[in-house]
């Protein structure tokens, strides 16, 4: 006699499958004897005169006044463009000139920004007073067009 094609390990695989099979059957029986009917109406949510969610129709007497289109902003609200200033003056706080860098403080927001020798103009030294104008760099603002003030 020839010895069946299936082994121990494939008869287990099938049981545990028609056992998954069914118990999803019976978990969707289950759902259908237990299910409340879920109709239209008792699906609908309205928003009130407050912004609130509920299951009533709004009263149209309580209504507040007429919303244009126009003026719904989906998403982020349009960023309104802001005239920064260009041009800012600073105080040299350290400058390396055999390394070619040094650190700029601003007058107004006493921040540091980096400066390399490729962003100068005039040759700088530390406690200069100078005008300068920011970029963004690969770490953050650089100082670039440094000039020397008077």
């Amino acid at each position: 006699m020839a010895k069946s094609q299936q082994t121990y390990n494939k008869k287990e695989k099938e049981k545990k499958r028609l056992k998954k099979r069914q118990d999803k059957l019976l978990k969707k029986e289950e759902r259908k004897a237990n299910s409340t009917g879920g109709d239209l109406e008792d699906m609908i949510a309205y928003v009130d005169e407050n912004g609130m969610i509920t299951d009533t129709p709004p009263d149209p007497t309580k209504k507040k006044k007429v919303i244009k289109a126009e003026n719904i902003e989906i998403g982020v609200p349009k960023r309104e463009v802001e005239e920064e200033e260009t041009v800012r003056q600073g105080k040299v706080s350290f400058f390396d000139s055999s390394k070619g860098f040094g650190f700029i403080l601003d007058m107004k927001s006493q921040e540091k920004f980096f400066v390399h020798v490729s962003g100068l103009i005039d040759d700088v030294g530390e406690d200069d007073k100078v005008t300068f104008e920011l970029e963004r760099g690969m770490k953050g603002m650089n100082a670039v067009k440094v000039k020397i003030v008077s």
